[in-house]
């Protein structure tokens, strides 16, 4: 006869609670997980911040900035999901986006998060091209208008 497979007690990519055969009151693992999910599906997050919030409710994530304190002491880099009234960090992977509804930008992670940063608008030269000028600077409002760039700069 056949081992049975043995699976591990989390997901491999956010670390979600799996159930294991005959575990008593599922219920706590599966409405974590869902909330989680629901958290990350749409990949936006409140904001980036050192500190929790004061009142945060149920559902609310952010990105833990370095240097992090309170009850996120000790998860820098990470998304906080609060779920139930307490706090789930989720350990990012490479690729992994999500839209900062503060700084209103796309953030990606690889290896520490990133965003993109706003070039400078052409000054000066011997020679002015308005319409090129012009088209760069629609550009760079197309990329701020997608999130990919910041707003301000």
């Amino acid at each position: 006869m056949a081992n049975p497979i043995e699976f591990p007690s989390v997901t491999p990519n956010l670390s979600l609670p799996l159930l294991f055969l005959g575990q008593a009151q599922k219920e706590p693992f599966i409405n974590q997980a869902m909330s989680v999910i629901d958290s990350l599906l749409m990949g936006v997050i409140e904001g980036s911040l050192t500190s929790p919030p004061s009142s945060p409710e149920d559902g609310a994530s952010f990105r833990i900035l370095s240097g992090a304190d309170g009850d996120w002491t000790g998860h820098d880099g990470k998304l906080a999901i609060r779920v139930g009234g307490s706090w789930s960090f989720i350990s990012p992977i490479d690729g992994s986006t999500v839209f900062d509804q503060n700084a209103r930008v796309q953030l990606r992670y690889d290896s520490g998060w990133t965003s993109a940063t706003t070039p400078a608008q052409p000054t000066g030269g011997s020679t002015v091209d308005t319409e090129a000028r012009g088209a760069i600077s629609g550009i760079l409002d197309a990329l701020r208008t997608a999130g990919i760039l910041p707003e301000s700069g």
